[in-house]
């Protein structure tokens, strides 16, 4: 054979490998995906690859469907674990990172459509206003749902709500008086506005996730589950003390082979 086909095609299987990580072992555990906005981004706008396309979402839910993953609520996958249900054969947990009015407007009918559960972590003080925590010379200003199309989604049975703090800072780079304040009142104020019970928590750019005082206080103020952002499945069954769960972060440039690849490696790129 030619030693140049012979280079480019041992080049190619190279270049291949380094992009999608088919090499690595199957893992199997919870798998939770982690969307943040669906449509097409504002301009400018430095972050892209955060927003989904409404076709893609679908495509993606149907993959889940058609793979055997069954889509849990907080609540659902809390039961599973204390043995008041059967925990499907692969759980998975869809999460919406924010609660901008997207997930009602865009993701809310298609998780109707296919009879989908997601879960939304939303921050508290955003409700109803935008997403002001952001810098809008990188990331424009987003509305935000408010709590008339939070009602909305809960009515539907589909959707279950977290914490995402009170304003969406940097928890580790605040004292932790003040950190502690936004863990504690975001759950106070979300139980008393929805009448339930708030089971999880997620830290804002996965800061302070794997702070072991942070973690403590997510704990103590009555979360069953919190959740980081660093990319993963996590392995079942699962205590406070393993960790927090992680995510597959969902992207705008993903491919199919990206999706499955998450699903089954934990992880799809280098």
């Amino acid at each position: 054979m030619n030693p140049f086909l012979i280079g480019g095609i041992a080049a190619a299987a190279a270049a291949f490998s380094a992009r999608w990580n088919w090499w690595r072992a199957k893992v199997s555990g919870l798998a939770v995906l982690m969307y943040h906005h669906l449509g097409d981004p504002p301009r400018p706008s430095r972050h892209d690859k955060l927003w989904v396309r409404e076709a893609d979402f679908r495509r993606q839910l149907k993959f889940l469907l058609a793979g055997g993953w069954t889509p849990l609520l907080f609540s659902e996958f809390a039961a599973a674990l204390d043995g008041g249900s059967a925990m499907p054969e692969k759980p998975a947990l869809i999460t919406f990172d924010d609660g901008t009015a997207d997930n009602a407007e865009a993701a809310l009918p298609i998780l109707e459509e296919l009879g989908v559960k997601a879960n939304v972590f939303l921050v508290v003080e955003g409700v109803g206003k935008s997403t002001h925590w952001e810098d809008p010379a990188k990331k424009p200003w987003l509305r935000m749902l408010d709590w008339d199309a939070v009602a909305r989604m809960r009515a539907s049975g589909l959707v279950e709500f977290g914490s995402h703090t009170m304003r969406h800072p940097d928890l580790a780079a605040l004292p932790f008086k003040d950190a502690a304040w936004e863990i504690q009142e975001s759950k106070r104020r979300l139980e008393a506005r929805l009448a339930a019970p708030v089971l999880a928590f997620a830290y804002p750019f996965g800061s302070g996730a794997f702070d072991p005082a942070l973690r403590a206080c997510v704990r103590s103020a009555g979360y069953r589950f919190d959740f980081s952002v660093r990319q993963g499945i996590t392995p079942l069954p699962w205590r406070f003390e393993d960790g927090p769960f992680k995510r597959l972060l969902v992207r705008r440039d993903d491919k199919a082979l990206d999706f499955s690849l998450n699903l089954s490696r934990g992880r799809a790129r280098l």
